[in-house]
């Protein structure tokens, strides 16, 4: 099989068995698409930018536009699969007695999963009379040994800059050895189509989780301030970003989707995925770390 797997927006990472082929590309320009996706199998895409001031600006172009230039141009060049990263945020909150079940129906006022989730309808729709097919692969946080997310709070909690909101926040994880067999799974199963929610056997709370993160590295627990603080930082830090030219670690909608509660519905996945997880939970997969 070959595959052709987009992480950032620069290059593309195309990867033959065990021979990897890199050629670049231009996800805002169509006719460099063409030559990438030639002779391709399946495309899995999780490309974007996230670090940036103004994400109304730029969060429908690198979310939105950028997935149906690569879609049009896998579908044009006959590519069988094509997979799109994306998280079950985007059916907004959610918490273990309402999951989010896969539904496409649930805009956010959060601009970075309301574009995520314009991205997923694009795709079914624009395979529904094509020979391409669909795979919208919905992932908890990932965690695991090289993540920039667990290095940067591993990093913050040492040197005491870590805080959290004081209202229980629930998060679904999956571990990163998981996740990966998930997304084989998908790739190889030539059934496998639409919409799967990937995620661990235990959600738990935001709180929690960076808790047990502070545990496990011997540090402190996180700060607990006031939902404000959080608003004021993003809006800051965003500003200051603006002013300087610089990206921007914080910004208002990283603040809100960080706010927003997700528990994910799995069941699917369990049926024809990947019936039995290495990590179920935290617990276990805290020795990955």
């Amino acid at each position: 099989m070959r595959l052709l797997i987009h992480k950032s927006p620069l290059p593309f990472d195309i990867v033959h068995h065990s021979n990897l082929e890199v050629c670049r590309a231009d996800l805002g320009e169509p006719k460099s698409l063409q030559e990438v996706c030639a002779s391709v199998d399946c495309v899995v895409h999780f490309a974007g930018v996230l670090f940036a001031p103004l994400p109304e600006r730029f969060l429908p172009k690198t979310n939105v536009d950028y997935v149906k230039n690569l879609v049009s141009a896998a579908r044009d060049a006959g590519v069988r699969k094509f997979v799109l990263i994306s998280f079950p945020h985007v059916e907004g909150e959610t918490d273990p007695d309402h999951r989010a079940t896969g539904r496409l129906d649930r805009p956010s006022r959060v601009i970075h999963f309301r574009t995520r989730l314009e991205a997923e309808n694009y795709l079914l729709e624009a395979c529904r009379d094509a020979a391409m097919t669909p795979v919208v692969f919905r992932a908890g946080i990932v965690y695991g040994p090289g993540i920039k997310l667990i290095q940067a709070a591993r990093w913050m909690l040492r040197h005491r800059l870590m805080a959290i909101w004081k209202k229980p926040t629930w998060a679904h994880l999956i571990a990163l050895p998981d996740f990966l067999s998930a997304l084989r799974s998908v790739i190889e199963n030539q059934t496998a189509s639409g919409i799967y929610q990937i995620a661990d056997d235990c959600p738990i709370t935001l709180q929690d989780f960076l808790d047990q993160l502070a545990d496990h590295f011997g540090f402190s627990r996180p700060w607990r301030l006031p939902a404000p603080v959080f608003h004021i930082a993003g809006f800051s830090v965003e500003v200051a970003a603006l002013i300087l030219g610089r990206a921007a670690p914080l910004n208002r909608d990283i603040v809100r989707a960080g706010m927003t509660s997700c528990v994910a519905d799995t069941s699917r996945m369990k049926r024809e995925l990947l019936p039995t997880l290495t990590y179920p939970t935290i617990q276990q997969g805290l020795s990955l770390l």
